[in-house]
């Protein structure tokens, strides 16, 4: 692996990859912290897109990404783009030496997302795998919760995610949405970042049982149910749906352990409902704030996210989602399509 070199002294140069409906998200944050970097260029593939954001944030716009590797001096690429493209554009940034953030999921196949970690690794360049809800406060409290061990012995862990996505939505986009090479289904899309707290919130997976259905006129699976068995004992599952009537209903989960439960919902895990410990601590209190209303199911942690992208960049910290922690879930999620197509039981890890 080369050395990393840090960026000191001067703005970041980014460009944004895919200007549809995510990426305001990463305009919003590239504004956020403007004293550090500098928006150099923009590329899409619709022209009228491409023209409509050009013209908002003038800048350069391209409609060819190793055209606009090539002529633009970039230390940094957001990519916005439909998540099967995510791998090739990977290993086209890291060839330049370019570093890279990239939407959930990173790929849509497992050997994709190792290619991806592979060639930037080799370039020494940064990949982040965006996993902006982990930047929740709700979730933050839970995570510090868990890693303290207050719920003793975690015996039971549920996931819902009851969404709706018309077929309206999944017409949209050039034909890509709902296809398995570029998009993946419910759990791999929308819920990608609840299979993200499998692991991170509770730790490694050993075996997983999935099924799936589809109703929409799409590909892949709009509906799924999903048993988890943790290395360390732990039981739990996972309900997902994009066909909520009549619209976007609950993101939550559900932790039972020997001595605490703890519920976090709403739309977008974004209520603490339910908490209670054996053991009170001084930042219980903190809970009837951190709570927040919203109506957008991608949360507000984007900005946070890229907070620590600048960091890292700068040489000041330790990534929170590289390459390799945007893998895990990616495992989770390959692993459930797997046992769902076969009905099979799956281990982890996929390969040895």
């Amino acid at each position: 692996m080369h050395q990393f070199l840090p960026i000191k002294g001067r703005k970041v140069r980014i460009a944004v990859v895919g200007c549809g409906r995510i990426s305001k998200n990463h305009f919003d944050s590239i504004e956020k912290y403007s004293d550090a970097f500098e928006l150099t260029a923009i590329c899409d593939v619709n022209p009228a897109v491409l023209a409509e954001h050009a013209d908002k944030y003038g800048v350069p716009a391209y409609s060819n990404f190793e055209t606009m590797l090539k002529t633009e001096q970039l230390d940094l690429v957001a990519l916005c783009t439909p998540s099967g493209v995510h791998p090739d554009q990977t290993v086209l940034a890291a060839k330049y030496k370019v570093h890279v953030v990239t939407e959930k999921p990173m790929a849509t196949r497992w050997k994709d997302g190792l290619r991806m970690v592979k060639a930037c690794d080799d370039a020494g360049v940064r990949l982040f795998v965006v996993k902006q809800n982990r930047r929740n406060t709700t979730l933050q409290l839970l995570k510090r919760a868990v890693s303290e061990k207050r719920f003793g012995k975690i015996h039971l862990v549920h996931l819902n995610v009851f969404w709706t996505r018309p077929q309206s939505y999944y017409d949209q986009g050039n034909g890509w949405r709902g296809t398995w090479e570029f998009d993946g289904g419910a759990f791999m899309n929308q819920a990608s970042h609840y299979v993200d707290l499998l692991d991170w919130l509770i730790g490694p997976v050993e075996k997983v049982q999935a099924f799936t259905s589809t109703t929409r006129d799409i590909e892949v699976e709009d509906t799924g149910v999903l048993n988890v068995k943790w290395r360390n004992g732990t039981l739990g599952s996972m309900c997902v749906t994009m066909l909520t009537y009549p619209k976007n209903l609950e993101g939550s989960i559900t932790i039972l352990g020997e001595k605490g439960t703890v519920r976090v919902g709403g739309l977008a895990v974004n209520e603490i409902q339910l908490w209670q410990f054996e053991e009170n601590k001084d930042y219980d209190k903190e809970i009837e704030n951190v709570s927040y209303e919203t109506t957008s199911v991608y949360g507000f942690g984007h900005p946070q996210y890229y907070k620590n992208v600048i960091e890292v960049i700068r040489g000041d910290a330790t990534p929170e989602t590289d390459g390799r922690e945007g893998l895990k879930s990616l495992e989770l999620l390959i692993a459930a399509y797997l046992a769902a197509r076969d009905g099979k039981t799956i281990s982890l890890p996929l390969e040895y």
